[in-house]
């Protein structure tokens, strides 16, 4: 069993936070959705501003990764920022996909379009386990030369798929 919140040092609590957005991150896939949302309280909020989405159940949010993960291809995921306190996690990247359906409930792009999306999740955390996760989405052409000009740190990973 895991120690109680009011039993961690404030490093401890924000190491728990950042760890289970980890585990979030590294299991979006189909193989690893059900890991992916298990670090998700029973009373998850799952937002997305942008395109009008309020999810409030683990398998309505699961059932929506699984129509985004065959809605597109993800060329490259730039990772510039990530940071926590003892509430929030904050990542800010830069995902470049080609829209291959229309599984992206609301997006602002047909399917073909190969797109350079900054997102920003805001991840509510709680006792270790997200209980609201906001993405901010600002889609872009990833060809629009005026639009997709972000300030990448030199601390940024990339992760480039083939």
């Amino acid at each position: 069993m895991s120690p109680q919140t009011d039993e961690l040092s404030r490093e401890q609590i924000i190491e728990r936070n950042l760890a289970a957005v980890d585990v979030h991150f590294h299991n979006e896939n189909p193989e690893g959705i059900d890991k992916a949302i298990g670090v998700y309280t029973d009373d998850i909020v799952w937002e997305v501003p942008a395109r009008g989405l309020v999810l409030r159940d683990r398998e309505t949010v699961k059932q929506e990764y699984l129509k985004i993960f065959e809605a597109m291809k993800v060329h490259k995921i730039t990772n510039l920022h990530r940071f926590a306190n003892e509430e929030w996690v904050f990542d800010d990247s830069i995902f470049e996909v080609t829209l291959l359906t229309d599984g992206f409930r609301n997006c602002p792009f047909p399917a073909g379009t190969r797109c350079s999306i900054r997102l920003v999740h805001a991840f509510q955390c709680r006792d270790g386990k997200i209980c609201r996760e906001n993405g901010y989405e600002i889609w872009r052409r990833a060809d629009d030369t005026v639009r997709v000009r972000d300030d990448i740190p030199a601390t940024a990973t990339v992760e480039e798929f083939h």
